[in-house]
């Protein structure tokens, strides 16, 4: 199953760049033996005056990026908080159903357009805080390592 990461606004180098790339390459490597594969992309911020208008323009651009049988997970602070085991078994019941494809995606400052959030099959939160959204592509890259590797009994998941 292919796995996309789409995000709004480019991640500059430093540190969050450093741990982002090192989850996704980790993904990467663990997510093989269990059929998983993991790409990323990116979509420029909108420079339109109003937030509205900004989500929706950003909006149809993730939309843009998305394999269109892909499964949406729209990452927002609204969404619903699971657990690192729920989320793995979630992931893993996809897979084992023949889902192609998953595509999480994530909003820029202003969160994510009506049009993700309908389209959107699971609407995840970390937590009830906000979080800045270049640091949301950090954790989800972990939580994606995480699952692969509660997947496929690993000893890093530890409860």
């Amino acid at each position: 199953m292919r796995i996309d990461i789409v995000a709004v606004g480019r991640l500059k180098a430093g540190g969050v760049r450093t741990l982002f790339d090192l989850y996704v390459d980790r993904t990467g490597r663990a997510g093989r033996q269990l059929g998983l594969t993991l790409n990323t992309y990116e979509v420029p911020e909108s420079r339109l005056p109003q937030a509205s208008a900004r989500k929706d323009g950003e909006a149809q651009a993730l939309l843009a990026k998305c394999r269109n049988d892909a499964i949406i997970v729209a990452l927002d602070e609204g969404g619903k908080s699971l657990d690192s085991r729920t989320f793995a078994a979630r992931v893993g019941a996809w897979r084992d159903e023949g889902t192609d494809g998953l595509a999480f995606v994530i909003g820029g400052a202003d969160g994510l357009g009506p049009a993700v959030l309908d389209r959107a099959r699971l609407v995840l939160a970390f937590g009830s805080m906000t979080w800045p959204h270049q640091l949301v592509r950090a954790m989800l890259a972990e939580q994606l390592y995480r699952a692969t590797t509660i997947l496929s009994g690993h000893p890093y998941h530890r409860d």
